[in-house]
């Protein structure tokens, strides 16, 4: 049986094995290694320096013997192969790699580790490694939609060019509605934000009806005109943008841009259209909603006031958005494009382009 070591710790060995176990950015294995050498020296028996440290007395006769070889820095370096030595073979890596870059066997939509070990008889943790070494994620996926408009890069320059550099004495206001926002209410009230536990809300809810939000994004200041009403005909729509054009004063030409959503290209919306001359309408193209600026409103709106909220009509809902829209104007900042049209073609052909 191994003998009880007493190791006899210099002052410059435990202040640095001190560092090492006030580290909060240690690895635990080493944190315990030192604890090891630090009761050891207080002349602990190996069964209480188990015991505090939670490893067995192998372990703890091991590292003891570590130190008094090698020293601290024995400690927090591994023994278990040979230095210099990959831990699994390089055709295995790249075999692995070649594997979860292709379809999987069967009629599996994805790669899994355990199914990945499974193939080329290594561990779950060997296949883990090698995915994150390599940065690898089988288990995530992208979507994406290609545009088909025939005018899609003209269409593109003209909105970036609005967006980089704005016509003097005009304003751009990038348009849109956010339809069907759902007044919910918890069936019970959820649990607060506690330290190791997430906030809760029930899976559950009560729905009060929807309302849809209707805003115009300045490009300039970042101020945002939104209105909330019941439907999204274009009678809604016209009825915002004479709000808008109440709002605006006279002598500014307003450019604006908005989607290819029905209710914009509506008979009544362009005799309107016509007899506001001022106004100029900037179509994205067909599934080019990523042009559209206001879209990063209300992706903020969502996550920060609608997401979580628990409303328990929809005049609490719309007050809600209101008071957002309030706070957001209090303190705006202007929206910033920084990628020419250029640049977005260029990215585009090289994302189109057939892989071989």
């Amino acid at each position: 049986m191994a003998q009880d070591v007493c190791p006899v710790v210099s002052g410059e060995d435990r202040a640095r094995l001190e560092a090492l176990v006030a580290d909060r950015n240690q690895a635990l294995k080493h944190v315990q290694r030192a604890w090891i050498v630090l009761y050891s020296a207080d002349r602990l028996p190996v069964a209480e320096v188990a015991r505090r440290i939670g490893l067995g007395r192998p372990a703890v006769w091991r590292w003891q013997r570590r130190y008094a070889e090698q020293g601290v820095a024995g400690l927090v370096r591994d023994k278990t192969r040979k230095p210099g030595k990959p831990a699994t073979p390089a055709d295995t890596v790249a075999r692995v790699v070649a594997l979860t870059c292709s379809e999987p066997q069967g009629e599996a939509t994805h790669w899994t580790g355990r199914a990945m070990a499974k193939a080329t008889g290594l561990s779950l943790r060997t296949v883990q490694r090698i995915w994150a070494a390599h940065d690898l994620q089988p288990h995530r996926i992208r979507t994406f939609k290609r545009s088909n408009d025939p005018a899609f890069a003209a269409k593109l320059e003209a909105i970036v060019g609005l967006y980089l550099d704005p016509p003097a004495h005009s304003l751009v206001l990038s348009v849109d509605e956010k339809s069907q926002i759902q007044a919910l209410d918890r069936t019970q009230p959820g649990l607060p934000l506690k330290p190791g536990k997430a906030g809760t809300l029930t899976h559950d809810d009560k729905r009060h009806g929807t309302t849809t939000l209707f805003a115009a994004l300045n490009i300039l200041d970042g101020t945002v005109i939104g209105r909330c009403m019941q439907r999204h005909r274009h009678q809604e729509f016209l009825r915002f943008l004479n709000a808008i054009e109440r709002e605006i004063p006279a002598g500014k030409v307003i450019h604006v841009i908005l989607d290819n959503y029905a209710t914009h290209k509506h008979p009544k919306v362009l005799a309107w259209l016509a007899r506001h001359p001022r106004w100029t309408f900037h179509f994205t193209p067909t599934s080019g909603s990523w042009l559209n600026a206001v879209e990063t409103f209300f992706s903020a709106l969502t996550r920060r006031r609608l997401k979580r909220g628990t409303f328990r009509s929809i005049v609490d809902l719309q007050a809600s958005i209101h008071r957002y829209l309030a706070e957001h104007n209090q303190d705006p900042r202007p929206f910033t494009w920084t990628r020419s049209a250029d640049q977005i073609l260029d990215n585009l052909t090289h994302l189109n382009a057939p892989v071989h």
